[in-house]
């Protein structure tokens, strides 16, 4: 999950999405300028066409993960011995491939990929050997943390007993995508960077495919957590086999589909060794630097993670109680984070992925003022999104809440409680993201580590004091902490960024946000009214008794939401929304 959340998810601001050119050959594209990036007056209509694409593909896989998230759910609970076991576990692999290597991945090298694109051979040869040290690096790199899949459980959780048996036996199933993870970003960077945005968004779709089979058939042999009441003490290899095999499926899945796209591109790619002399010195060096920030980073996810898990570990205390108590773990932090990242992750990456050529063209051209425009715009269209985002998470988190609950209302109320917490932080990570791509555009990896060393220490030192109170409120707490974070963020941000390129319109970008703020609140009015009309409010209302319900109340206040933020914006005349839905209608339109 990611990605520049200081506090949240694995850090993800050395980029998680790559940004890249945007032509490919077979594509239909528009003439592009003589340096092979498309002129500042096509940009529009390019980010327009290319956002939409990704985006598309972001939000297929995005609802089919919380699908896959709504069924894991089911089957396990959403606040269970072995659910937090196999969250940790298996969110270990995507964490230790960005601490190590996915910030060279996809922030260091998709300017070597540009520019090797623009050789002769449209970068055959370095690409080649890039993906041939790629592979040999990522394969070290996961047996390596595969073996010592023990020590890394012990180190990273509370767990004991049982739990922290069961917690290894699933790492051990899920480690080994770390490899798949690399070999997707590596060849998806390929892609993209000859201006294939499509495949890298639409490859996750099929790895959810796999996952969700997968679950579908583990509840339909295993049983739910609600009729069988899955635990670590009973838990056998069969389910092992069908939950962690069958999501380390479907990431082997979704690296292995990028190769049919590479081999369209016509490059006769082939294994290549021999790195002297093909220009990567440079790159070790910006890489070193990447790894470094990344270290720092993720290591405060380290830490969440280690904190989170001491509530897990004090469940069974709660559970024996008169009454029986339940409090959040790390999976119902896993939901609430999920669900406060999809604006993030359905728009604004798509928008900020694309715009980044354009942040990188114009730095390229020493032209100051696009840069400004660019990163001015970007955020000021992305508000349009990640506002309303925001303002759903805090007037619908019940029924968000009940949706990854499987049913059971105590875990509905944990997740609601979450949501609502982190939905203020949601704008303020989507911001942060893109301000951030000012750095990278310019080959500069210093700055963000800087950023990132003042950002961990805060976020530590959050996540420690959380940790310190009693068991029920620590995830909670961790909760606040994502969304301070994210908040102070975007300030160490954009005090950085105003330094290196000086004023770039942030009055005018915090006049529109103002506005956007105001259709949010109104539309969250109406979103809440709505709720409290279908039982929102009370333990017995209608939204609270069962998964299909919590998702047709979500429905209907959903797009009441919706209209009632459009009108808004109309009335307070943002013409950014205009930008915003350019994408959708042109693509409509030539399909109409």
């Amino acid at each position: 999950m990611s990605d520049s959340n200081t506090a949240s998810l694995p850090v993800q601001d050395a980029g998680v999405l790559p940004s890249r050119r945007v032509i490919q050959s077979g594509d239909t594209a528009e003439p592009s300028g003589d340096d092979g990036v498309r002129s500042s007056a096509e940009a529009p209509d390019t980010t327009a066409r290319s956002s939409a694409i990704m985006a598309a593909g972001t939000l297929v896989s995005r609802v089919l993960g919380l699908v896959r998230v709504a069924l894991l759910a089911t089957a396990l609970g959403a606040s269970g011995g072995v659910v937090d076991a196999f969250s940790i576990a298996n969110s270990l692999p995507n964490f230790i491939y960005l601490m190590v290597a996915g910030g060279v991945f996809n922030a260091v090298l998709v300017p070597q990929i540009i520019k090797a694109t623009q050789n002769p051979d449209r970068g055959a040869d370095f690409i080649s050997r890039l993906i041939t040290l790629a592979v040999i690096v990522l394969l070290v790199l996961t047996a390596l943390v595969t073996l010592a899949a023990p020590l890394i459980m012990t180190l990273v959780t509370d767990f004991s007993g049982e739990r922290l048996a069961l917690a290894t036996i699933f790492a051990y199933w899920c480690l080994p995508q770390i490899f798949f993870y690399g070999l997707y970003a590596i060849v998806g960077q390929v892609l993209n960077a000859n201006g294939s945005f499509g495949p890298y968004m639409w490859a996750p779709v099929a790895n959810n495919i796999v996952s969700i089979a997968a679950l579908v058939a583990f509840i339909v042999l295993m049983g739910s957590q609600l009729d069988s009441s899955h635990t670590p003490e009973s838990w056998t290899s069969p389910q092992t086999l069908l939950l962690a095999g069958g999501t380390t499926l479907g990431i082997v899945i979704q690296a292995l589909v990028l190769f049919w796209p590479l081999k369209r591109l016509g490059l006769g790619l082939k294994p290549t060794f021999g790195w002297r002399g093909v220009g990567l010195g440079r790159t070790g060096k910006l890489a070193s630097i990447t790894i470094i920030t990344m270290l720092v980073g993720n290591g405060l996810y380290l830490v969440n993670i280690r904190v989170a898990s001491i509530a897990a570990e004090a469940r069974p205390d709660y559970l024996a109680r008169v009454p029986p108590q339940q409090i959040a773990g790390p999976f119902n932090l896993d939901i609430g984070t999920m669900v406060y990242v999809l604006p993030h992750s359905v728009i604004a990456l798509s928008i900020a992925t694309v715009m980044f050529n354009q942040l990188a063209a114009a730095h390229s051209r020493n032209d100051l003022a696009l840069i400004k425009e660019t990163l001015s715009r970007g955020l000021r269209i992305m508000g349009v999104a990640t506002v309303f985002g925001a303002a759903v998470l805090l007037a619908l988190a019940v029924p968000l809440g009940m949706l990854f609950s499987g049913g059971i209302r105590p875990d509905g109320a944990l997740n609601a409680v979450l949501i609502s917490l982190l939905a203020i932080g949601a704008p303020f990570l989507s911001a942060n993201f893109f301000l951030n791509r000012v750095f990278y555009a310019a080959e500069d990896a210093v700055t963000p580590l800087r950023i990132q060393l003042i950002l961990s220490v805060i976020g530590v030192t959050l996540a420690l004091i959380s940790g310190t109170f009693a068991p029920e409120y620590i995830v909670p707490l961790l909760a606040v902490s994502y969304s301070l974070g994210n908040i102070i963020a975007v300030v160490v941000s954009h005090t950085f960024l105003v330094r290196k390129i000086g004023s770039y319109g942030a009055g005018r970008v915090y006049d529109v946000h103002v506005r956007l703020v105001l259709a949010g609140m109104v539309s969250a009015a109406v979103g809440t009214g709505t709720l409290w009309l279908f039982g929102g409010y009370s333990i017995e209302g209608f939204v609270w008794q069962s998964v299909l319900a919590a998702f047709s109340v979500l429905a209907v206040c959903g797009t009441l939401m919706a209209l009632v933020y459009l009108l808004m914006l109309k009335v307070l005349r943002i013409k950014e929304l205009d930008e915003f839905l350019a994408p959708l209608l042109s693509r409509f339109t030539r399909t109409t």
